[in-house]
């Protein structure tokens, strides 16, 4: 049974997620803060985070971004700001998805069974078995980890989105991927051509793989096409 964690300091929120997510057949649990999120995670194993972005006190973003420093579980992000900043800011912050208020409880579920079998699609970080890697330009990633090691030794943290977008570049080094194969491999069908998350990922691969001093982009943009990983790919078990 899939473990659900609720966060939001709206008390008839919390109720009536945990109330429907229960009767949907997922183990639920709820937490009106990031103290009460934290101890929730650190005693339990949560497989998704249903986080509202406006808690009284606290900014969901900040929380977003703290929690993908240490974690890859996956994170929807629930807020009364409805904007296209916003939403981009969320998946900046390393956000599996954006759920506007209000929503209908079941268009959550939905995207909680997304974000599950996508998440799902991906070594698992708990699993014992000994991680892969793959190289690449003087990087190493980490693929069980979910996280890169710079040619300067810094280790970098990825969120789901962001990993797997680098997944999908490094599945095919030095071939251009349009931008609507990539959002299906990353965010799956439910996404519309016109949908600029990739993008945002792209962006955000680009600052940590960034070294302008040392080398050309190792992801650039190719006209008309779409990304390419420009580098060589080794595999390693």
């Amino acid at each position: 049974m899939d473990h659900i964690l609720i966060v939001d300091d709206d008390p008839n929120i919390r109720s009536l997620l945990r109330d429907y997510l229960c009767d949907m057949g997922y183990e639920t649990s709820t937490a009106e803060n990031g103290a009460q999120m934290d101890r929730i995670i650190k005693t339990s194993q949560v497989d998704l985070i249903v986080l509202d972005l406006m808690l009284d006190g606290e900014d969901g973003l900040d929380i977003t971004r703290e929690l993908r420093r240490d974690d890859s579980v996956p994170i929807i992000i629930l807020s009364a700001r409805g904007g296209l900043l916003d939403r981009i800011l969320g998946l900046e912050m390393g956000a599996d998805d954006y759920l506007p208020k209000p929503f209908d409880p079941r268009e959550l579920v939905a995207k909680i069974k997304v974000v599950l079998r996508r998440a799902r699609a991906l070594p698992d970080t708990r699993r014992a078995e000994p991680a892969a890697f793959v190289s690449f330009a003087g990087w190493r990633l980490d693929t069980r980890m979910k996280q890169m090691l710079s040619p300067d030794g810094v280790i970098v943290s990825l969120g789901g989105s962001d990993f797997r977008t680098l997944r999908a570049l490094l599945d095919h080094p030095n071939r251009p991927l349009s931008r609507e194969f990539l959002l299906d491999q990353v965010f799956g069908k439910e996404r519309t051509p016109l949908d600029r998350s990739i993008d945002v990922c792209i962006s955000r691969l680009r600052q940590h793989l960034k070294d302008a001093a040392r080398r050309a982009a190792l992801i650039r943009t190719v006209r008309n096409e779409g990304y390419m990983l420009v580098a060589d790919v080794a595999y390693e078990s």
